[in-house]
């Protein structure tokens, strides 16, 4: 081999040259923090310019004066907010503790509660609660969390199961206690399952708090019941469109999280 040749050859690879295998991919794109966001600007800015233009009768700009689209709004980021702090404090600590020793045995049962009350129609449990707590807040607010409970379970559970007992062991030998395990190996590497499920909930959360106006919990429910019994459909637009828009945003917030919060070696 001759010295030009070595030379060329010890030349490192540059990044553009180098298989797709061996590039590491961006965590985010400007495509992911800017189409979503913009597309919901769009709609917003329609659904505005729309009702600019909109020849509303009295009882229409009555439900829609004196800050009752903002109120609305503002209960239901609340009611999302608040519903999904109490899942993750239950369900996270929950599934952790079900993964451990004796308490695995426990799993089966767990989960049972779990798909039952999510299998239960959320209207259905809604109604339950009013009976039994009366109507306020409190009475939606546990309806949503039992609602959404089964997916942080669910993938906390899954996630530090599916570790590899190898790694496990690896790091027992090298003296890690039992916390330390499962705080710098275990749970890390459930991280992306964890996630996946607290995105899901988030959506559910949303989607379920429009429910909490039937147990005097307020929310964007406030403006669909409220064109749906009054036959406004200007009404019903907002509050819904309001809804969808809100899901998408906490869906794409999530999953910027997600990407966020992925260890770096676990990127795909």
């Amino acid at each position: 081999m001759t010295a030009t040749e070595a030379e060329e050859t010890s030349e490192p690879l540059d990044e553009s040259e180098a298989p797709p295998s061996a590039r590491r991919p961006s965590r985010l794109t400007w495509q992911k923090l800017t189409l979503l966001p913009v597309a919901l600007i769009a709609v917003l800015l329609a659904t505005w310019l729309w009702f600019q233009q909109a020849d509303l009768d009295a009882l229409t700009r009555n439900a829609l004066s004196g800050g009752q689209v903002s109120k609305a709004l503002w209960q239901h980021i609340e009611l999302t907010v608040i519903s999904t702090f109490f899942v993750l404090i239950i369900a996270i600590p929950l599934g952790i503790l079900l993964t451990r020793g004796a308490m695995s045995r426990a799993t089966p049962v767990a989960m049972a509660f779990a798909n039952m009350g999510q299998a239960t129609p959320a209207i259905g449990l809604l109604a339950l609660l009013v009976i039994w707590l009366g109507i306020g807040r409190r009475a939606a607010l546990i309806g949503i969390i039992v609602y959404a409970i089964l997916p942080v379970l669910s993938n906390t559970i899954t996630g530090l199961k599916a570790n590899d007992p190898t790694l496990l062991e690896a790091a027992r030998g090298i003296g890690m206690s039992p916390t330390g395990v499962l705080t710098r190996v275990e749970l890390p590497l459930a991280v992306p399952l964890i996630l996946a499920g607290v995105r899901t909930a988030l959506v559910l959360n949303v989607g379920t708090a429009t429910l909490a106006v039937f147990g005097g919990g307020g929310g964007l429910g406030v403006l669909i019941t409220t064109g749906i019994t009054n036959q406004r459909m200007p009404v019903l637009v907002l509050g819904s469109i309001l809804t969808v828009v809100l899901a998408l945003l906490v869906d794409w917030l999530a999953s910027l999280a997600e990407l966020l919060l992925r260890p770096r070696g676990l990127q795909p």
